[in-house]
């Protein structure tokens, strides 16, 4: 084992096992009737405790090493399951939200992978030192043949709309035509 480098990754692990750890715990408590304390302080500097009756209870018993049983021993024993299995409920709320977190912190960083710059781009995405000769001459290449198609395109519309405007208005083609557009052809007469 080694310490995880990536800060990201290291606090989402603490968070893991912090919250395996707190499982554990509770397992203790509620299987054995232990009495536990248990003091985490994160990568960050943050505290986080876990303990069964109370982190006082458990402190005070271990400073003056008072071999005292808690003050559970001496609750009536339906209260005292009640107060187990509330304190279980917990635990196990505790669990899901950390689970919760945990999997909302990956997708965050998955995000924050996808934005990043070194992301897969097209080309006309990338600034144009980047590219190497061989993309550039591509991109040239295709520049000429976009603006190739462009110009014979709008040839053939220029065209294509020279012919619809002269067969609409044949004494523009024709200057010594008549105007009457019915001169010279036989509807039926």
């Amino acid at each position: 084992m080694k310490k995880i480098e990536n800060e990201d990754d290291r606090l989402i692990t603490f968070s893991k096992r912090r919250a395996g750890i707190y499982k554990k715990a509770s397992e203790l408590v509620t299987l054995c009737g232990a009495e536990v304390g248990i003091i985490v302080y994160s990568p960050a500097g943050k505290c986080y405790s876990f303990s069964h009756p109370s982190m006082d209870a458990i402190t005070d018993r271990f400073v003056n090493g008072n071999p005292q049983l808690s003050d559970s021993a001496n609750t009536h024993p339906l209260v005292e399951a009640h107060r187990r299995i509330r304190i279980r409920e917990l635990n196990e709320k505790h669990n899901d939200l950390v689970s919760q977190l945990d999997a909302e912190k990956e997708r965050g960083k998955m995000l924050k992978q996808m934005s990043q710059p070194n992301r897969v781009q097209g080309w006309w995405e990338l600034p144009i030192d980047e590219l190497s000769l061989e993309e550039l001459e591509k991109i040239d290449s295709s520049a000429e043949e976009f603006q190739n198609n462009l110009l014979n395109h709008i040839k053939g519309v220029t065209v294509a709309n020279n012919e619809a405007s002269c067969s609409s208005f044949p004494a523009m083609l024709n200057p010594n035509q008549p105007t009457n557009p019915f001169h010279g052809q036989d509807y039926g007469h």
